[in-house]
């Protein structure tokens, strides 16, 4: 339960189960989350083995983030609770996240 803790943990890995993404795409797609908690929940993420970092030479250098194969078998869970979710709250779903 540590590893999938944190305000902003799930919703960037139910993100990053679309594909790899880069860390402007993650602050853009993840309302309302700051610069220093994005940074501080991917170093978690990643020090969990759960994500990826990726860091290109390039100037200005670009990083990737991408989910581990360990951070792919957390997508059922996420799906699960985001059913439950709309099942409990009567909302219609937002996005298909049949995906899988």
């Amino acid at each position: 339960m540590d590893m999938l803790s944190g305000k902003w943990k799930c919703l960037m890995l139910w993100h990053l189960n679309d594909g790899t993404k880069r860390y402007m795409e993650l602050e853009r797609i993840v309302p309302g989350v700051s610069q220093k908690m994005l940074t501080q929940q991917l170093k978690e993420l990643e020090r969990d083995g759960l994500v990826v970092r990726t860091v290109y030479p390039e100037v200005p250098p670009r990083v990737e983030y991408t989910l581990t194969e360990l951070g792919k078998t957390a997508f059922p869970i996420l799906k699960m609770m985001h059913t439950w979710a709309v099942t409990q709250l009567g909302i219609e779903e937002v996005k298909d996240v049949d995906n899988t």
